[in-house]
């Protein structure tokens, strides 16, 4: 008999150690008890719903979230967030893991890539 196994298996707590693993990650709830915020340097790479979290917002560079959009009905214009530059992204649909893994790494290099040199070298 053969055993279903979904190709995901990110829920929020792996999300968190996730994030929280990379160089300088701070978290934080700035938005209240319900938003948990990922940041390095100061600045959101990513955000959550701690009750409604099967998603995430991810910074994008604005030409690859287009076409990420026309690709994955699992990721849309982010929501409650600047549309070019933010992808919400829901971990239950047909991402695998290591495609949810790349949009956050993606989002992560992007807000790193734009932090000061002096900033880079503290963290």
């Amino acid at each position: 008999m053969a055993i279903y196994q979904p190709l995901f298996s990110m829920n929020i707590e792996t999300l968190r150690v996730y994030c929280l693993r990379k160089k300088g990650v701070t978290e934080s709830f700035p938005f209240g008890e319900d938003t948990l915020v990922f940041k390095v340097g100061e600045k959101m790479f990513l955000l959550t719903s701690l009750q409604n979290s099967t998603s995430f917002n991810a910074k994008c560079d604005p030409e690859r979230a287009i076409s990420l959009r026309e690709e994955f009905e699992e990721i849309r214009p982010g929501y409650h967030m600047s549309k070019v530059h933010w992808n919400t992204v829901n971990m239950q649909g047909r991402l695998t893991d290591t495609q949810l893994k790349d949009l956050i790494d993606h989002s992560y290099q992007l807000v790193f890539a734009g932090l000061p040199k002096k900033l880079k070298e503290s963290l």
